[in-house]
């Protein structure tokens, strides 16, 4: 597996990168970042990612010391917001936390707790401070074994988030109406056992289990994969007691209320892009599926697919000559842009510099070009390309997210 580390704020400008030996750096110049890979003999490659508004010079080869550059540690929290690490040890031991998602999502905190810890305390504060509506995240293959089918199939689930809802339930055994915290805690506390099977529940019931989607907040950036991510990371059963924070006039709480409310309670608060970016550090996103030799009009190279284990597209890598240690070796990352690559679109300029990258890897006998693929949205279609592309170009910049960054730092040809 590798781990990569890379920059969570640096979003539309163009980048140059070359592969250097690790050192401290840091945090002075916002427009150096890093991305680091280590293997699992435990070596480390770094990619240096430095911007620049040279139509010049596409890569950087020299060695220059990092102590005058940004690094940006994907362990470090959002300002304002508690490490990862802090909220995983609380959940480890049964506390409660709150996550919050993105201001362009629900822009919701919601208070999280393991289902294995569950206790009517803990559930009587959910209810209290909650909307009353207690849910469980549990991945398909649980929800199977207690035969909780989801409320209606996936096409016709009109939610705004398509949040997956199963059919609610209620412990048969030790409650009475299902309602109170007592029962709800028996009931959280049933469906984190793998002992239960499906005839220790009523149907309906107090308590909405919830489908926890495969790969969790690195697939979907829920409060659901998010919940049960926290569980995973704590070393407890993959079930997740959730439930949005409500204010006092019953309006959902946002994130000053929500970081009021951390405090005055001393609990931890994190967001969902933390969890993401402290995942993509040591989760594996990409797999190498196929490689090959490759005669170019530019020189001849290596092919290297790899292929997204998150959506499935397959980036690739060319190479020229050996990497061996990684010292010194000229590396460019290019974004796939159909216009430029394969129509000469003159108004990006991509495929010049596609082009270019390559002859100068060639004359260098040594280096490696990143071609990142797949559909990123609305930026990336033909037709909104055009209009905007222009100025893009004219500010040096291009359209390499975080996202994208995960996958160079894992592909290690």
């Amino acid at each position: 597996m590798f781990t990569s580390s890379f920059s969570p704020h640096i979003h539309r400008f163009r980048e140059f990168v070359t592969l250097v030996p690790a050192r401290k750096a840091s945090r002075s110049a916002a427009t150096v970042t890093r991305a680091s890979l280590t293997s699992g003999d435990g070596s480390i490659r770094q990619l240096k990612l430095t911007s620049t508004k040279s139509s010049k010079s596409f890569f950087s080869s020299t060695n220059n010391d990092l102590d005058s550059y940004n690094h940006h540690d994907l362990d470090l929290p959002t300002h304002g917001f508690n490490s990862i690490e802090e909220a995983v040890e609380d959940i480890r031991q049964g506390k409660m936390v709150i996550v919050v998602d993105d201001e362009g999502r629900e822009n919701e905190g919601d208070l999280i707790m393991a289902a294995s810890k569950a206790t009517p305390e803990a559930l009587a504060f959910i209810v209290k401070h909650g909307t009353g509506i207690v849910c469980v995240s549990m991945k398909e293959d649980d929800l199977e074994r207690l035969e909780l089918p989801l409320m209606v199939p996936p096409k016709l689930n009109k939610e705004i988030l398509c949040t997956s809802f199963t059919i609610t339930v209620d412990a048969k055994h030790g409650t009475t109406t299902g309602v109170s915290a007592e029962d709800r805690a028996t009931t959280i506390l049933a469906l984190a056992s793998e002992k239960s099977t499906p005839e220790d529940f009523n149907r309906p019931g107090h308590i909405f289990p919830l489908k926890y989607t495969k790969r969790g907040v690195l697939a979907r950036p829920g409060h659901t994969e998010a919940s049960a991510d926290l569980a995973i990371l704590a070393g407890l059963e993959p079930v997740a007691v959730l439930s949005e924070i409500v204010d006092d006039d019953g309006s959902m709480a946002r994130l000053p209320r929500l970081k009021e409310f951390a405090k005055e309670h001393d609990l931890k608060i994190v967001s969902i892009i933390d969890m993401i970016r402290y995942l993509k550090k040591r989760e594996e996103t990409v797999k190498l599926s196929a490689a090959a030799r490759m005669p170019t009009t530019m020189g001849n190279f290596k092919i290297h697919c790899y292929e997204s284990l998150l959506d499935g597209v397959e980036h690739i890598a060319m190479v020229k000559g050996e990497i061996g240690d990684g010292k010194n070796v000229l590396v460019r990352i290019q974004p796939e842009c159909l216009a430029g690559d394969i129509f000469g679109s003159a108004i990006c300029g991509c495929g010049s510099h596609l082009e270019h990258a390559m002859r100068q890897i060639e004359e260098a006998e040594q280096g490696v070009l990143v071609y990142l693929r797949g559909d990123k949205g609305k930026e990336n279609s033909f037709g909104f390309k055009f209009p905007t592309n222009y100025d893009i170009q004219n500010h040096g910049g291009d359209n390499i997210d975080d996202k994208e960054y995960a996958v160079v730092a894992q592909v290690n040809p």
